[in-house]
């Protein structure tokens, strides 16, 4: 009886760049998402807007497999989030 050798495989935890191209554009899509309150008032403003698109994409963030990944999805969050303060971009979404 011959003993059976076990071959290990290597397997790459690498996703394709498609995949992780598509990743970083949907964080940049929920980054620019705001949450706009017309009955608030704050600070004399007649209504009060709220980045709720980088919570909800940080809580996505945080359970992301790969820890370097994780590091540039925040990034890409919080620079859609910025943008879309200054910038007449993204999604509001008022209440």
């Amino acid at each position: 009886m011959g003993v059976a050798k076990k071959t290990k495989r290597s397997r790459s935890n690498s996703e394709p760049d498609s995949v992780y191209v598509l990743k970083l554009i949907l964080y940049f899509i929920v980054g620019s998402l705001w949450l706009q309150l017309d009955s608030v008032s704050i600070a004399g403003s007649d209504s009060a807007a709220f980045p709720i698109g980088l919570v909800v994409g940080a809580v996505f963030a945080s359970h992301d497999h790969f820890q370097i990944d994780r590091k540039i999805e925040y990034a890409v969050l919080l620079a859609a989030a910025v943008i879309s303060f200054f910038a007449p971009t993204g999604f509001v979404l008022v209440i």
